[in-house]
């Protein structure tokens, strides 16, 4: 008979943000008539930018003849958009990258996961706790995680770095040896960002113990201050050690197109094999390449005309997390990140359960949010705010948070 991988089974509950739609749709149901603002999955609402629209039309219309016909792509991606990625995001700040080390998806979320393949299944992983729930998560299915400890609220095989306002956001080295290290900076949920210092003691630390970082750089474009770095190749010695994820979804609101890229650098190597080589043969084997006419909006990004209009879309979200920081702040909530990030990380009131809080605002405020414990047990106590809403709703959100009834 079939078996099934029973790393899956080991799995609590659902994954965080479908408990969070579930919940939601449940309150709905009962009361229609609540005006609900989102400010939980980070999903942004903005259009996408002109620049790119019109660029996915001439990739369209590009289909539609025989002469401009594409079928199937390079499984890297197009020639044509890993030219620009390493041009705009990494010439452009001192840092070489070859296009071959560029590697174009559908998404970060996609890579995170994915990436496990080309690692061993005995690796010891590490991850920051809080943490983006999808690191986790594959690895447990891979059946690299162990199993589920209740009581503890996490992985037997995981190592949990705490990661929270006691050490300023920035966790402590291993104290034992471990293979893997997930970093996401500026972070997802805490909404802070590391130093350059900070995050050179990480590649000092990966490159004196072999391991790896999978640096997940979604909200690069995000970041506002001189000493964080919005890549890690911006450190020496990360080329050895590091693999980046980044993404078009929140910088270019590609959550419905679904665009991403990973960098796999030649140097970096273990066992005696490149980790480039590894993935280049695991995406043309089990990825087809990012849709062409995607690709063709993606690389308008980086035009003059769709750098300005992306930016405008930036400041747009970054203004809205200043009002929720201060809004938030001013209602006597203990709040951290919204500076770097589109994510404001707020401290529950008089010790309030994350999940009784979300129920506090769902309820008697109508805003949807996302409770800090679905990302690790250091999140418990803890609440996320997204920035990616209107600017009205935004303003009016926290308005019904300072008019919450303590």
């Amino acid at each position: 008979m079939a078996h099934i991988n029973d790393n899956f089974t080991k799995l609590p509950g659902s994954y965080l943000f479908s408990e969070i739609g579930r919940r939601t749709a449940a309150y709905q149901e009962a009361h229609p008539e609540a005006k609900l603002i989102k400010m939980g999955i980070g999903d942004v609402t903005l259009p996408l930018a002109p620049a790119v629209v019109a660029a996915m039309h001439e990739g369209v219309d590009d289909l539609a003849a025989a002469e401009t016909f594409h079928g199937y792509g390079p499984e890297q991606g197009y020639d044509f958009l890993r030219t620009a990625i390493a041009e705009a995001d990494f010439r452009a700040r001192g840092v070489e990258i070859d296009d071959d080390e560029i590697f174009v998806s559908d998404g970060a979320k996609s890579d995170c996961g994915n990436i496990g393949d080309i690692l061993s299944l005995d690796s010891r992983v590490a991850v920051c706790d809080p943490v983006y729930p999808v690191y986790v998560d594959t690895n447990a299915m891979a059946g690299r995680a162990g199993d589920y400890d209740e009581d503890a609220q996490g992985w037997t095989n995981i190592v949990y770095m705490p990661t929270t306002a006691e050490n300023d956001f920035c966790p402590a080295l291993p104290e034992e040896d471990v293979d893997v290290i997930y970093l996401c900076s500026p972070n997802n949920p805490t909404g802070t960002a590391l130093t350059f210092g900070q995050l050179k003691a990480w590649v000092d630390y990966a490159n004196d113990h072999d391991a790896i970082i999978m640096f997940d750089a979604a909200y690069e474009r995000f970041i506002t201050q001189d000493d964080v770095p919005h890549s890690i190749y911006e450190i020496p010695g990360a080329k050895t050690c590091a693999i980046e994820f980044r993404s078009f979804s929140k910088t270019a609101g590609f959550t419905g197109a679904r665009c991403g890229y990973t960098v796999v650098p030649k140097a970096l190597v273990r066992d005696g094999a490149s980790l480039n080589g590894l993935w280049n043969r695991r995406q043309t084997t089990k990825f087809n390449g990012a849709s062409y006419v995607i690709q063709k909006g993606a690389a308008a990004v980086y035009t003059p005309e769709g750098a300005r209009q992306i930016d405008e879309a930036i400041a747009h979200y970054r203004e809205n997390a200043r009002v929720i920081r201060e809004g938030l702040t001013e209602a006597g909530f203990e709040v951290f990140g919204g500076v770097n990030s589109p994510y404001i990380w707020c401290k529950t009131p008089g010790g309030m359960g994350s999940w009784d809080f979300f129920n506090k605002l769902l309820e008697e405020a109508n805003i949807i949010t996302t409770p800090g414990a679905g990302f690790g047990p250091a999140g418990e106590g803890y609440i996320r705010f997204t920035a990616f809403g209107n600017a009205e709703a935004t303003k009016e959100a926290m308005k019904r948070v300072q008019a919450l009834k303590a």
